[in-house]
């Protein structure tokens, strides 16, 4: 049996080869656009730029269920970003979103316009100008803001971590993939325990925090991200299934994960979304 060659870190390191795996040819050290190229802007004041991951998805379900509580000036234009292709690395998307990763939003609806990015940021941003999904009693708007950003917090555990080395790393290595995975159970235990005495994260009262987790948590239970949920053993966290099974049920949720989807069945694809009549072709 031949003996694997411990890495020793150099004492400065350099960036002299690609990380290997899937998007490696989109990870760098440095920021700032590679390329010319303006953004489209569409018909309605809320322009976002994104992609049908799970960032993206908070924002898009976010954005449907102020819709479809009757919140017409939420209207929007949400156009596709091929992070594949290094699009997020456009002169004008760096404009708005200097770390180059979506989503990012710009509001026209201000002079002048808006523009935010990070996906959390995002939806405190909606939520505010909506008036809509995030609570105003001091108490409760402190939950469902803990509950936020305990997401914001966890998730690259859960995506760059456990994601990265069980699903797109170039090799199978055994310490990473237990040390994230070990995580990701810890952060499934923390839901699942505090959703055995609450029907949503905060009480009984569905908001932001409960579409962000859900973004992430709920695509990983229902066995949509890195096909882990086996591995995983995500049967276990009843709580979690339950809730989960609840807030996919939701209308603007169905549609709000279809958004900037550019894979799997076509009907489950809405790559770009200007209009209501984009989402005409239902699934199955």
């Amino acid at each position: 049996m031949s003996e694997t060659k411990e890495y020793v870190p150099p004492s400065v390191w350099t960036w002299d080869t690609e990380s290997g795996g899937n998007f490696a040819n989109i990870n760098r050290p440095i920021a700032g656009s590679t390329h010319e190229k303006s953004l489209p802007v569409g018909k309605h004041p809320l322009q976002l730029y994104s992609l049908g991951t799970p960032n993206g998805v908070k924002v898009t379900v976010l954005l449907e269920e102020l819709l479809a509580l009757g919140k017409s000036d939420a209207e929007y234009d949400a156009w596709l970003v091929n992070i594949g292709e290094g699009e997020q690395f456009g002169s004008g998307f760096t404009e708005i979103n200097p770390n180059s990763k979506i989503p990012a939003l710009v509001d026209h609806s201000t002079s002048p316009a808006i523009r935010v990015f990070e996906s959390g940021a995002i939806m405190v941003y909606l939520a505010e100008k909506y008036n809509a999904f995030l609570p105003k009693e001091a108490s409760a708007r402190a939950e469902c803001m803990s509950w936020l950003f305990w997401q914001v917090g966890s998730g690259p555990f859960l995506g760059g971590g456990f994601g990265h080395f069980y699903a797109y790393a170039p090799e199978k290595l055994e310490y990473p993939i237990n040390r994230y995975a070990m995580e990701v159970k810890r952060q499934l235990d923390v839901l699942d325990r505090n959703l055995a005495e609450r029907r949503y994260l905060c009480g009984s009262e569905y908001n932001i925090a409960d579409m962000a987790n859900y973004a992430w948590y709920g695509a990983l239970v229902e066995g949509k991200l890195y096909s882990a949920g086996e591995f995983l053993d995500v049967e276990s966290y009843r709580n979690v299934i339950r809730w989960s099974r609840d807030i996919g049920e939701r209308p603007a949720v169905q549609r709000g994960r279809r958004v900037n989807r550019a894979w799997g069945a076509e009907e489950l694809r809405v790559p770009e979304r200007h209009d209501a009549s984009d989402f005409e072709l239902e699934p199955a």
